[in-house]
């Protein structure tokens, strides 16, 4: 989300740079990419397959159902003839026979949700996607889709600071669903100098965003991290969090985060 230009519109402002970010990604182990055809629009796709097709091992993961009509501006659009064309928008914008991970962006209030999800299963059983996520929804909603068609992802927003979706984090530790957090170190708020985790990365020798993320990799085996960056030294500060190891008494300071 944020190889794109300011605002997520248009194209990066250091092109080069962004396609480098995107392979030292895959060169430091990450195998999990998530997107959308709403980021830029289109560009972010158009990167990832500029920079990393045909991806080997690294599972790509887009969404549909968001429109732009300008930087910062996003409208849902669920009816089922625009979600099946930014399926096969995004398949060959990626470059893919399939998508793994095909994501609702967000349910459009005035669709059933029925005939949203209804075109993301006639995608499975055609075999242009393989798995179906959801994002930003309630338990209840969490539910009503998974009588629809099998959920295998939710995406929430979720940090050490915000807990507003714990329900639903403990409802797929339950139910064997991922949980992907958006927003896993708030663009940089939870990372601020002086912020707070601050004082606990200068006793720990961690910076702030990996103490974000190592708190959400313990947190829950369902958590799959997503933090976004546009540069090569976040890539690399951030998949460094991945070989954190949080001590008991540190886990509960973090922890304590929410409600302070």
């Amino acid at each position: 989300m944020q190889l794109p230009g300011p605002g997520v519109w248009g194209e990066p402002v250091d092109h080069a740079g962004a396609i480098a970010t995107l392979r030292r990604a895959v060169e430091l182990g990450t195998d999990f990419i998530d997107t959308a055809d709403s980021y830029g629009p289109y560009v972010s796709e158009d990167l990832i397959r500029e920079a990393l097709h045909p991806y080997d091992h690294v599972v790509i993961a887009t969404k549909a159902g968001l429109t732009r009509q300008g930087p910062g501006e996003w409208l849902p659009v669920g009816r089922p003839e625009y979600l099946r064309q930014c399926a096969e928008m995004s398949l060959r914008r990626l470059g893919l026979e399939r998508i793994d991970l095909f994501q609702l962006h967000r349910i459009d209030a005035q669709v059933p949700l029925e005939d949203q999800l209804g075109v993301f299963a006639d995608l499975v059983t055609e075999g242009k996607v393989r798995y179906v996520g959801i994002s930003e929804v309630s338990v209840v909603e969490l539910e009503a889709s998974q009588k629809i068609v099998p959920i295998a992802t939710v995406q929430n927003l979720y940090n050490v600071a915000n807990r507003q979706s714990e329900a639903l984090l403990t409802y797929c530790d339950e139910h064997n669903i991922g949980f992907i957090p958006w927003f896993p170190i708030a663009t940089g708020q939870l990372a601020a100098e002086g912020g707070p985790l601050a004082h606990i990365a200068e006793r720990t020798g961690h910076t702030p965003a990996q103490l974000a993320l190592a708190w959400l990799l313990r947190r829950s085996p369902a958590v799959l991290p997503i933090p976004g960056t546009k540069s090569v030294s976040h890539i690399e500060e951030n998949a460094a969090a991945a070989e954190i190891v949080l001590d008991d008494a540190t886990y509960a300071e973090l922890d304590a985060l929410a409600s302070a």
